[in-house]
């Protein structure tokens, strides 16, 4: 057969195996139900891949797979810059992926980086119902009980100056416990009491935030959500190995993530800042070319290619030697292991019993020596790991076979053991919030999980206000506040509200109650005002109120603290008692009529007092007098009325202030006040101080009047009243 035949037969040979692939590509994937379809995707600081497959059994059987570089710079050191480039690519690998399986792809399982790392472990225990099966439910609720216990810690040992708000992006059990006791597994057993040792991995929110954005502009709604070391572990050391001490370091472009495990479980997860793009660099800056151009000499390197050419900035062509770039680059290699040996010892706290390294940077010339030796380990017990060692996955593909491929494999396959135990994605104030599935999440876990401060959950009641009235404490409590307003989907709901996912939950902050206040007339009841003439004087009567010394009007508010004092003026006793007379020695006349002492007044009476005689005053006293001395001051005190000729009966005529006045009160006797009746003069509206004349002395209300007597009454405003 000749050439040309033997070349055309290989090309049907090849093309009948292409159609046949196909062929059994296309049968296999329109077999596939739609929801049992994974799509997972790593992003990465240089590449971006994408896997499309389904579980098979207890694996994870890929259908498709992609990988496309950064056109650019987008992402540096695992981080996100430019969402748009991201954005752009991702598309891309969507868009090709959905090609060759014919399935839109509306789901997907992504990965972050250990930027920025935090890991907080906790111990959770529960009690259970002893007569209970252990189901995978119940291990659920209580791993997300402790996932939410390890936020409040962490949450809690944040300072104010670092107060960013952190996310779990993974968590991994290091032991269970059934009844105290240590235990691989809980599942079907039974028992009084279960718990768990739980490490939880949490990333700052702008991390976990860029990878959502992205998602969201190419229409993928994110499913699971892993940790890169996580996805990694998960594929490359199965839990019978996780006995052993071992180091799994996952070095890309711009990270380098660290998983430590030990004693049959992971027991720690570090980062080092540091990666394949140090050496990249290292190589621009020596041979003068751009990040791009150095990056295809690092990998020509890492291919064991004998020469490498390029052309450098100043548009030279080069050749140079592989040995001569690994010279070059040997600085920056030695950096680089000893960062990750360094993380290691201060994570392990001791050298491992093996290092396994994955990662496109792990195959730079060098590495593995360099970290044997910082770690005192044999050469052959720090190994570069490839797909040949990837648990739980079949791939007949050339595509991905290098240590490149470790971690997208690996979050695909904890998608496929997450399923099931998928993400709740809810809205708090619009604000979105994903949390691990636990069969029963409530509105407090998404509220927790957001940083909500409980404060504004509870209305706190008003500031109470305290004084004294007369000695004695009184208070004013403060306005009670309302509680917040819980909405779940519009509905009112609470706390405890179970969740769905979707759920839109609105919370309006709680309202405190206002500070207590009041004015004088709200707490002292029964405030009489007004005034009275007493002996011609204007005098106020009802209650006095002063405030710490002052004389106040009943609407002047209180103040905290304040010393009320409350004096009430209602009789003409208190009155006596205010101007420190002795009522006892006089004869009380209200509006012309004798009163007595506890006479209770009203605004605008008219009072007097008629001092009385020596020997009224005698009697009234318990000191006994001499019966001679008691007529003469009889003698002395009869009224002039007796001593002159005596009144008309029925009426007299009287000169008031100069104007002749009848009195035809029909009375036999009459006193002064009695002129008040007959002419025009309001004692309600008091001028000033009222003046009485008789004849042209001072009077008083009660003294007796006669005809013909001259009389003058008039305001004196020359004083104050």
């Amino acid at each position: 057969m000749s050439a040309q035949a033997k070349k055309s037969s290989k090309e049907k040979d090849k093309l009948s195996r292409q159609v046949k692939e196909k062929t059994e590509k296309n049968t296999e994937i329109s077999s596939c139900n739609p929801e049992d379809i994974i799509f997972a995707l790593d992003i990465g600081t240089r590449t971006v891949v994408g896997i499309v497959g389904v579980k098979e059994n207890d694996k994870f059987k890929v259908i498709s797979a992609e990988v496309l570089e950064h056109k650019s710079r987008a992402m540096l050191d695992g981080q996100i810059h430019d969402i748009v480039q991201v954005a752009e690519i991702t598309g891309e690998i969507k868009n090709k992926l959905e090609k060759k399986t014919g399935y839109k792809l509306t789901k997907v399982a992504i990965a972050a980086a250990g930027r920025v790392l935090k890991t907080c472990e906790v111990r959770v225990d529960r009690d259970i119902d002893s007569a209970l099966e252990i189901d995978k439910e119940l291990i659920s609720s209580l791993e997300i009980e402790g996932i939410q216990l390890a936020q409040l810690r962490l949450d809690n040992s944040i300072s104010r100056e670092e107060k960013t708000q952190f996310y779990c992006v993974g968590y991994s059990v290091i032991n269970y416990y059934l009844n105290g006791f240590a235990i691989s597994q809980l599942s079907g057993h039974r028992g009084s009491r279960i718990g768990a040792d739980i490490l939880a991995t949490f990333l700052p929110h702008i991390v976990v935030d860029s990878l959502y954005t992205v998602m969201d502009k190419v229409g993928l709604e994110v499913t699971s959500l892993t940790l890169e070391p996580i996805a990694a572990i998960n594929v490359t050391i199965p839990k019978e190995l996780r006995l052993l001490n071992i180091a799994l370091v996952d070095i890309g472009a711009g990270t380098s993530d660290i998983a430590i495990t030990r004693d049959g479980s992971v027991v720690a997860y570090a980062m080092a800042p540091i990666a394949g793009d140090e050496i990249t660099e290292q190589i621009a800056q020596n041979y003068l070319v751009d990040f791009n151009s150095a990056e295809k000499i690092k990998l020509a390197v890492t291919s064991n290619d004998e020469d490498i050419s390029f052309t450098d900035i100043l548009s030279k062509k080069q050749t140079v030697k592989v040995q001569d770039v690994v010279r070059v680059i040997k600085p920056a290699v030695e950096i680089l292991a000893a960062t990750i040996s360094q993380k290691i010892q201060e994570y392990n706290h001791k050298t491992p019993n093996a290092v396994f390294l994955i990662g496109g940077g792990s195959q730079i010339p060098g590495l593995t020596d360099f970290i044997s030796e910082n770690l005192g380990l044999p050469k052959d017990r720090v190994v570069v790991r490839g797909r040949e060692v990837v648990q739980n996955i079949k791939f007949s593909s050339r595509k991905l076979l290098g240590p490149e491929a470790i971690t997208p494999f690996g979050i695909a396959v904890t998608a496929m053991l997450q399923k099931g135990q998928d993400f709740l994605h809810v809205t708090v104030n619009d604000r979105k919030v994903r949390l691990f599935n636990s069969k029963r999440l409530t509105v407090a876990d998404a509220l927790i999980l957001i940083g909500y401060n409980p404060e504004d959950l509870i209305g706190k009641t008003g500031k109470s206000l305290t004084f004294t009235v007369n000695s004695e404490k009184k208070a004013v409590r403060g306005g009670f506040g309302s509680p917040a307003e819980i909405l779940v989907n519009d509905k009112p709901s609470n706390l405890e509200t179970v969740l769905m996912v979707g759920d839109k939950i609105t919370v309006k902050p709680a309202e405190n109650g206002t500070d207590a206040s009041a004015r004088l007339y709200e707490v002292i009841k029964g405030i009489n005002t007004g005034s009275v003439l007493f002996n011609g004087e204007r005098t106020e009567i009802g209650t006095r109120i002063t405030l710490d010394g002052i004389t106040v009007k009943s609407d002047v508010p209180i103040s905290e603290g304040d010393n009320i004092e409350i004096e009430e003026i209602l009789t003409i006793a208190d009155i006596a008692r205010k101007k420190e007379l002795d009522i006892n020695n006089f004869d009380i006349y209200v509006n012309g009529l004798s009163a007595d002492k506890e006479y209770t007044l009203n605004n605008a009476d008219i009072v007097s007092l008629e001092k009385k005689s020596a020997l009224e005053t005698l009697n009234n006293s318990n000191e006994p007098v001499n019966m001679d001395e008691k007529k003469v001051l009889e003698i002395e005190s009869l009224p002039a009325a007796i001593m002159g000729k005596s009144l008309n009966a029925g009426e007299i005529e009287l000169i008031v202030n100069g104007n002749k006045i009848a009195l035809a009160g029909n009375k036999s006797n009459y006193i002064f006040v009695d002129i008040f009746n007959f002419i025009n003069f309001d004692l309600s509206n008091p001028q000033g101080t009222i003046v009485l004349k008789l004849n042209g002395r001072q009077a008083a209300f009660t003294d007796p009047i006669r005809e013909g007597d001259n009389v003058e009454i008039y305001w004196d405003n020359t004083k104050d009243i």
